[in-house]
């Protein structure tokens, strides 16, 4: 029988001089969109600039090139989607830290960008980041050979990001504030919120790299696991992490009642819930074979990480 790669562990020196290599490579991309002489006024480039490369994990794009790698495709049908990913993440963030919404002064250790730059810019900057991502979605990899791949992968990263994805989570999450929620209505607020951006960084950069339909099956299902594992990791993290470790504010979700995963189950079993989790999504990854072992790796890291 077939075990998922990666089923060992990884070192977890060499792995982290991985994700370092992959962030420098990432970050590279995204400095080459934003200094690409724009029709747009100074002060919001800067203000875009200054949100997207303020740090962050890139979790997402690495999520999406491995995926394309998985079945088979190169790096340079990932790259422009990679970008495109982290910029819908950090438009995201950015709405998310404001005052109507989780209230946030600090991201990633910085001010948040409502404090750097007032509340206009700051939505002005993650409106253009969002919509630079749908543009880039739209025209990368060029060429005919690339054009349904481009539409799939913008149906799929769209329904991710909008009512029945990222924003519909987002909205239910702030419904929940305050309420009992049950362990359903909590993992469709996820899956909503956080799963649904995820998986489609794994679907889109199987598409994207020409995966069969029971690749991206596989993809899919891997996706789905790792963002219920993220979601809890996140939900532990906000109860015991400083904000030296997070980079944020910790116990913003406890302070506003909101629902989260150690609220409904507790710290140890939500720890459990994370590993199962992680379990499924690395045994999801079996039909692509050893290809897919970085994928394994990155569902280790984020149950293992601490920011």
């Amino acid at each position: 029988m077939k075990t998922a790669p990666g089923a060992k562990g990884p070192d977890a020196a060499a792995f982290g001089r991985y994700l370092d290599r992959q962030r420098s490579e990432i970050n590279r991309e995204l400095r080459q969109r934003l200094t690409v002489p724009q029709a747009a006024p100074r002060d919001l480039l800067g203000a875009m600039r200054y949100s997207l490369m303020a740090g962050g994990k890139r979790v997402r794009p690495i999520l999406l090139r491995e995926a394309c790698r998985a079945v088979g495709g190169r790096d340079a049908w990932a790259l422009p989607a990679c970008s495109a990913l982290e910029m819908i993440h950090t438009y995201s963030l950015i709405h998310d830290d404001l005052p109507s919404m989780d209230d946030d002064r600090w991201r990633r250790g910085l001010p948040t960008a409502h404090v750097k730059f007032g509340e206009a810019l700051a939505i002005l900057s993650g409106d253009a980041l969002h919509t630079l991502a749908f543009q880039i979605l739209s025209e990368e990899p060029k060429g005919d050979r690339h054009a349904a791949r481009r539409s799939r992968v913008l149906s799929e990263v769209a329904r991710a990001a909008g009512v029945a994805g990222m924003v519909g989570g987002q909205v239910r999450d702030l419904r929940s504030e305050g309420r009992p929620v049950s362990p359903t209505a909590l993992a469709r607020i996820h899956q909503g919120k956080t799963g649904a951006l995820l998986t489609a960084a794994v679907v889109a950069g199987g598409i994207l790299g020409g995966g069969t339909e029971r690749d991206v099956a596989a993809l899919r299902r891997y996706g789905r696991w790792l963002g219920l594992a993220f979601q809890i990791v996140d939900d532990i993290l906000d109860e015991e992490g400083t904000r030296d470790d997070l980079g944020k504010s910790p116990g913003k979700d406890r302070a506003r009642k909101k629902a989260t995963y150690p609220m409904l189950f507790g710290l140890a079993e939500s720890r459990s819930m994370a590993r199962r989790a992680v379990v499924s999504a690395r045994r999801a990854l079996v039909p692509l074979g050893p290809r897919s072992m970085r994928l394994a790796q990155m569902a280790e890291f984020i149950v293992s990480r601490d920011n």
